[in-house]
C-alpha cells in the first residue's frame, strides 16, 4: 500500500507543473472569452444589431473561445487529436444530416446582421407580398397581402430578391391607355398633364411622363408615368384615382378610348 502510494505522490509530484499549466491555460481562456466577447457585443451594438443576434454571437464567440482553451489545456496530459478526429467525424455526420437546418440557420444569421427588412414593413419575395411577423432564426413569416401567413425558410429568402415597400418613399406609378387612331396627339398629353396635382401624394420630382409608345390593333397606346409619396398613399390607390380622372379629361376633350373588335365565331350549315 505505501508503495502504491509513493508512486501515486511522485508521479503528482511530476504532473504537477502541467497541471498548474493546465489551470492557467484554462483560466487565461475565460478571462480572454469575456473579454473577446465583450468587444464583440459592444461593436454590434454600436452597429445597432438585434439584440437576438447580438446576444447568439456573443455567447457563441465566449464558448468558441473556452472550448479552445480547454483543448489547449488537456493537451498537457494526453493527444487529444484522436478524440478532435472522432469529434470531427460525428460533427460532419450530424451536419450532413441537418445540412438543411444549419444552412436556414446561417441565412437567419445573416438576415438578423444585414437588415434587408424588420418587423413591420412591406417585402415582396418570389411569390408573396406581405407584411414581416415575425423573424426566426430559422425562418421568417409574414402575412401576405391576401391574408394568408406564410412561413418561409431563411435560406430561400437570402438566396432570391427581396423587395423593400416600406424603405421605398417614393414609388412609380404607370397607367397605360388607349386612344383612337383619329385622335390629336397634342390635344390628349395637354388633357392628361393637367392632372397629376389632384392626385393625393403626387410629387413633382421626378417630372411625370406622358408619351405614346405603341401602335395596337385598336389604339394607339398612351403611357403615363408619374411619382408619389409612400406616405402618403399607396400606389394602387393613386392608379385609380389616376384611371377616374384620366377618364374624365377624356370625356371633356372628347377623346375616345376605342373598344377592341373580336371576330364572331362563323356558323356553318349543318348537312342534311
Amino acid at each position: 500500500m505505501q508503495e502504491y502510494l509513493d508512486t501515486f505522490v511522485d508521479n503528482f509530484i511530476k504532473g504537477l507543473p502541467n497541471l498548474l499549466t493546465a489551470l492557467v491555460i484554462f483560466v487565461f481562456s475565460i478571462y480572454f472569452a469575456r473579454f473577446v466577447s465583450g468587444l464583440l457585443q459592444r461593436g454590434l451594438k454600436r452597429g445597432k444589431a438585434p439584440i437576438s443576434v447580438t446576444k447568439l454571437l456573443v455567447d457563441m464567440t465566449r464558448w468558441l473561445v473556452i472550448a479552445i482553451g480547454t483543448i489547449t489545456a488537456l493537451q498537457r496530459f494526453f493527444d487529444v487529436t484522436a478524440f478532435l478526429t472522432g469529434l470531427g467525424i460525428i460533427g460532419f455526420t450530424v451536419g450532413f444530416a441537418l445540412q438543411d437546418v444549419m444552412k436556414n440557420f446561417a441565412a437567419g444569421v445573416l438576415l438578423l446582421i444585414q437588415q434587408p427588412f424588420v418587423v413591420g414593413e412591406v417585402i415582396g419575395v418570389p411569390g408573396f407580398d406581405g407584411t414581416v411577423t415575425e423573424i426566426n432564426l430559422r425562418t421568417t413569416e409574414m402575412k401576405a397581402l391576401d391574408g394568408r401567413i406564410v412561413t418561409l425558410p431563411n435560406a430561400d429568402l437570402l438566396a432570391h430578391p427581396i423587395v423593400n415597400y416600406t424603405r421605398a418613399d417614393r414609388r412609380r406609378v404607370d397607367l397605360v391607355v388607349g386612344v383612337d387612331y383619329d385622335t390629336d396627339t397634342e390635344l390628349v398629353r395637354k388633357a392628361v398633364s393637367g392632372i397629376f396635382h389632384d392626385i393625393p401624394g403626387f410629387v413633382a420630382e421626378p417630372m411625370p411622363i406622358v408619351g405614346f409608345s405603341n401602335f395596337s390593333n385598336a389604339a394607339m397606346e398612351l403611357n403615363i408615368y408619374f411619382w408619389i409619396d409612400t406616405s402618403k398613399t399607396n400606389p394602387l390607390a393613386a392608379k385609380d384615382t389616376a384611371f377616374t380622372l384620366v377618364k374624365n379629361a377624356f370625356d371633356k376633350q372628347g377623346v375616345e378610348i376605342p373598344i377592341p373588335m373580336r371576330g364572331l365565331p362563323r356558323l356553318t350549315k349543318k348537312a342534311n
